[in-house]
């Protein structure tokens, strides 16, 4: 059986996986199925769909991976010819996933059915729960480990070979209450919180702050929800924030909170308390990670892609795998485009010309690696 990519993203658009992943699952292991037997495709206690070609002759293990949840609301299906996105070329599908990351299956299941692989194996693995705690990611466990794995993504075709970590850790101030006609009798967390939100603004000149990468810049640190006090007449004895860290190598979550609490506690009058704990997550934080512009992934998919090579937008399930092997995300579609948001947004689209580019490109790197 002959695969279509296009008929493929057609069919999993109109497949709703932005509150339970299974129906879609179920479309993904039925194509899978359909159209090559012999990959023996899996799904693991954590939900991942796990499909493996392999050459029965010793070489490198490349492992295609992307995710099959999507973010509410659903947005419904609709093909578009000759429109869509700020240029207004190309036949388009728009819906909920199609750029993120529905369009991205769709090009790696082409390249990975296509592939029949001359030397060692390609492994295609596609996670639930991308968009909330990675779980499914978190649990994938390779035998053997992979060589080079190609991450499915909006990149524009570019090839992103880096991107930033994303902490989140939560600032409590405490303080003491006490009758709002009485200011001075208590101590006020609302009040100290705004001073401690203003020496945000200068962590990042720590001695012990991370330099910035040549490719992905400084490190950034945005707060991002505040609440506190319970009583419109009361001085608020406590009041807490969130705050948000896209963080560059070599920090670490743990050195981030030590980090920031320290600072913290140093502009914090002696009566106030200051706390900072990281998110309760049963899966590690997505951490940043770069590879090598000369690495073979790197090379052989901008060679078949044309893209540029840069860092990705966001975080991402790449930071997982890029601590075993040479990671890149790569894919048809944009996070935004000129006329804003496009990824999680009600506008969400895909070129399919973008789509079938990527498939082809990605196949033409198996070929190389695989050689």
């Amino acid at each position: 059986m002959s695969f279509d990519p296009v008929e493929f993203l057609e069919a999993a658009v109109q497949t709703p996986s932005h509150e339970d992943v299974t129906e879609m699952r179920d479309l993904l292991v039925e194509t899978l199925e359909s159209a090559d037997a012999d990959c023996g495709v899996e799904v693991d206690d954590a939900g991942n769909t796990v499909a493996v070609r392999d050459s029965g002759r010793e070489g490198p293990h490349v492992v295609l991976n992307t995710h099959i949840d999507t973010v509410p609301p659903h947005v419904e299906f609709e093909r578009v010819s000759g429109g869509g996105g700020a240029d207004g070329g190309g036949d388009i599908v728009r819906g909920r996933g199609s750029c993120d990351a529905k369009g991205p299956l769709a090009a790696l299941l082409a390249a990975f059915l296509g592939t029949a692989p001359e030397h060692g194996r390609v492994t295609l693995a596609v996670t639930p729960d991308e968009e909330t705690n990675s779980t499914g990611a978190a649990a994938l466990d390779f035998d053997p480990a992979p060589d080079a794995v190609v991450v499915g993504e909006p990149t524009e075709l570019d090839v992103c070979n880096a991107a930033k970590g994303r902490f989140q850790a939560t600032v409590t101030v405490r303080g003491a209450n006490a009758h709002a006609a009485e200011p001075q009798s208590g101590v006020n967390a609302v009040r100290a919180a705004g001073d401690l939100l203003a020496a945000l603004d200068d962590f990042g000149e720590r001695e012990d702050t991370p330099d910035p990468s040549a490719q992905l810049g400084a490190p950034t640190l945005t707060p991002t929800t505040i609440e506190g006090g319970t009583a419109t007449n009361q001085v608020p004895a406590e009041c807490s924030f969130v705050v948000d860290r896209r963080s560059v190598p070599p920090e670490t979550a743990e050195g981030f909170r030590s980090a920031l609490a320290e600072h913290l506690r140093e502009r914090a009058p002696a009566a106030v308390g200051v706390e900072v704990a990281l998110a309760e997550r049963d899966t590690p934080f997505l951490a940043a990670f770069e590879t090598p512009e000369d690495d073979p992934v790197v090379r052989a998919l901008r060679e078949a892609s044309g893209g540029a090579v840069r860092p990705f937008g966001a975080a991402t399930e790449a930071s997982y795998f890029a601590q075993v092997a040479p990671t890149v995300v790569f894919g048809p579609g944009s996070l935004a485009d000129d006329e804003g948001a496009v990824a999680h947004s009600p506008r969400e689209y895909v070129r399919l010309a973008e789509v079938e580019r990527a498939g082809e490109a990605v196949e033409a790197t198996l070929a190389t690696l695989l050689c």
